[in-house]
């Protein structure tokens, strides 16, 4: 009797969801060397684009759908990556509760075998719970469907009101207010951008969209939304009704949690991993909208950007393969209103003094945020130069001294450390 040794062939890796992560940790683990398989699968029925012209240039008409595609299909064909558009995997099953390996099943019952496994699920919008909420003319903004949608509506619009005055609400509403609509934006916070900027932009943001005809509304709390087959005004708390041919919600963001969860890897708010895109089992990673990664000053938090999800992509796919993650870049983000630009990089999480550099009026300046004497973060408006100059400076641990920071005679790149 003669006994033939076989090879088990690897299943490779599984990286669920298609978007900005996704697509990089799948380059990622090709540009370091992996030669196993590697299957993506995504919801949308499109292969991976860009999210954030969604709600600028493509809204404006500045962008066509087709140059939003991310890359072209030879790429995928060339690096034998096998990308499974239209699918959505509706149950994960590990070989056993420690191993990374497994199969997943999608809606349309295709099984797919996996020995490691990412998560770059992402996200949905929040979604409002109020009276008339399911009316037509009430739209979301995540995917490039809901754009195609909301630009359509948009055209044949006179008054639009936004819900939210977050980064993808103010940049619908500029697209929309630049496009000649009697644009109103509602924030229940009483200030603009709240979770993502301090008081002093959000404060040089709700005048600057002012000017340029946008109506912003603080403290303003919907309690509804008045139409009969489509929407026509929204309520707020106090009664008033505001009238409305296109509503645009944008309250945040709810990552994708409920395959991770199934596995034991994820809370509510995410799935947990460490600084190294790891989740507790090794072979299990997760980058992007829908990770809670470790930070060295903040604990747990999840950022929400596409440099983010590119930064903890590489590094999870470094992860997987056992190689060193390298430096934790620094956070930046970046935002298109009209004509502002906005950039920001590091986190002004418990900063105790701002110094102001340039002019605020004219509207090119930036504000340094610094926590005892030292720099911890940078938010700059149209002022690249400082922007660039003070990221670096973070990202190689270095410091301005506050006394000097405001003093634009003195270019900030000067105080990089060479």
């Amino acid at each position: 009797m003669t006994t033939i040794a076989t090879t088990r062939k690897p299943a490779g890796t599984l990286i669920i969801g298609a978007g900005q992560a996704g697509l990089q940790l799948a380059t990622s683990l090709r540009e370091l060397g992996d030669t196993h398989p590697i299957t993506v699968i995504g919801g949308e029925l499109h292969p991976p684009y860009q999210r954030p012209p969604l709600s600028k240039a493509f809204l404006s008409g500045t962008a066509l759908q087709e140059e939003l595609a991310l890359r072209g299909s030879d790429f995928y064909r060339d690096n034998d990556i096998a990308m499974i558009c239209g699918e959505w995997v509706e149950a994960i099953e590990l070989h056993d509760a420690e191993s990374s390996a497994g199969h997943a099943r999608t809606a349309s019952g295709r099984r797919v075998e996996f020995d490691r496994l990412a998560f770059t699920v992402g996200g949905t919008p929040r979604r409002m719970n109020a009276p008339g909420a399911d009316l037509a003319g009430i739209h979301y903004l995540r995917t490039l469907d809901d754009a195609v949608a909301l630009k359509d509506d948009l055209n044949r619009a006179a008054r639009v009101v936004v819900v939210g005055g977050g980064f993808v609400g103010l940049e619908i509403a500029a697209a929309a207010t630049s496009n000649g609509k009697n644009v109103v934006v509602l924030e229940a916070q009483d200030r603009l951008m709240s979770r993502a900027v301090a008081p002093e932009m959000s404060a040089f943001y709700s005048e600057a969209h002012a000017r340029r005809g946008t109506h912003i509304r603080l403290g303003a709390a919907v309690s509804g939304f008045r139409g009969s087959d489509r929407v026509e005004g929204v309520e707020l708390a106090d009664g008033e009704v505001i009238d409305a041919d296109v509503v645009v919600v944008g309250i945040g963001l709810l990552p994708h949690t409920e395959l991770a969860k199934s596995i034991g890897l994820a809370g509510d708010h995410g799935v947990i991993v460490d600084e190294s895109g790891n989740t507790r089992i090794r072979g299990i990673v997760a980058a992007g909208d829908c990770a809670i990664s470790a930070h060295r000053t903040h604990g747990q938090i999840r950022l929400e950007s596409v440099p983010n999800a590119i930064a903890q992509a590489k590094t999870a796919a470094a992860a997987l393969l056992g190689r060193e993650p390298g430096t934790p870049s620094v956070p930046w983000f970046w935002s298109d209103q009209a004509d502002l630009k906005l950039q920001m990089a590091g986190l002004t999480m418990g900063y105790d003094q701002v110094v102001l550099r340039g002019d605020v009026e004219g509207e090119h300046f930036s504000a340094l945020y610094y926590r005892d004497g030292h720099l911890i973060a940078v938010e700059a408006v149209n002022a690249s130069r400082d922007y660039m100059a003070a990221r670096r400076i973070l990202e190689a641990g270095g410091n301005i001294p506050p006394e000097s920071a405001a003093d634009t005679e003195i270019p900030l790149k000067t105080y990089l450390v060479r």
